[in-house]
């Protein structure tokens, strides 16, 4: 069942004259979890706008074609309704935490709904548990390292129990260790609770275990879209720039020396073993 359907989608910010999105078209399963890349300026960040109504109706522009999430159609319905659907982690977290503890900050978006506050209390308590750090609920904001900020960002749009979650390279000012943390709170959101994962990335050797679809997109338009396995193998996407996980990068030297495995692996892990069955005597 389709959660994200975007026909013929073009976009023009105000005061530009060209587009920065052209003619689109995808859909977006429910329960998938999508990483989506491509060159900086390339229109991600605009794309992943439309799905949570930023635009058209903050940012404004040209908007032509259609967006229908969760079954609504963004230009006939407000940021707020979409906000119930669709939870957007932005690349800063501090962009999103404001409040004086991490239990306020969670709690935000929910008191905004005017939910009942034994409702707000289950869903706090859920979201700082799924996303482990109930230990940080007294601590403010400003206090946590950035990987911790990020999971209070998380937990504060998974509180909302969105059918969709977008994130923004999330992991841009982490380091390897914080960053993959991150993508094992979202991994885990995706697998037990079924949510829908749009993942902005450019960290493709950690992030590309998790996806089971990739979307590189180039001067506006998606230009490919499969499985890691197949999109990171073509020749295409190396020629666009992207950052080929290493582990497929060495798949193919490996294939140009006569050396071939059964597969195409996604992981160092993955790698190490087949390596070993071509070599086991």
């Amino acid at each position: 069942m389709s959660v994200i359907k975007v026909s013929d989608l073009t976009y023009t910010y105000l005061g530009s004259e060209k587009p920065t999105l052209k003619e689109i078209s995808l859909v977006i399963e429910k329960g998938e979890f999508v990483v989506l890349t491509g060159p900086s300026g390339c229109g991600k960040t605009t794309f992943c706008r439309c799905f949570n109504g930023l635009i058209p109706h903050f940012y404004g522009g040209d908007l032509k074609g259609n967006v229908i999430v969760s079954g609504l159609m963004i230009r006939d319905h407000s940021t707020s309704e979409l906000s119930q659907h669709v939870g957007f982690v932005f690349q800063n977290p501090e962009n999103q935490l404001f409040a004086l503890s991490v239990e306020k900050d969670v709690a935000f978006g929910l008191e905004n709904l005017g939910l009942q506050r034994d409702e707000i209390r289950s869903r706090v308590e859920w979201a700082l548990e799924m996303t482990g750090i109930e230990h940080l609920r007294e601590n403010a904001p400003y206090e946590l390292s950035g990987g911790q900020q990020q999971r209070v960002a998380i937990a504060s749009v998974l509180a909302m129990q969105p059918e969709v979650i977008v994130l923004d390279e999330p992991t841009s000012f982490l380091d390897p260790l914080a960053a993959k943390k991150i993508f094992e709170v979202v991994s885990r959101l995706n697998t037990q609770l079924k949510i829908t994962i749009i993942l902005v990335e450019h960290r493709l050797d950690l992030a590309a275990r998790y996806a089971n679809r990739v979307i590189v997109m180039d001067n506006g338009q998606i230009v490919l879209s499969g499985h890691p396995r197949e999109v990171f193998n073509l020749e295409k996407a190396r020629l666009i720039g992207v950052g080929i996980p290493k582990a497929i990068r060495l798949f193919q030297l490996l294939r140009e020396d006569g050396i071939e495995l059964t597969h195409v692996p996604v992981t160092p892990d993955e790698t190490a073993q087949l390596i070993r069955e071509v070599l086991k005597p």
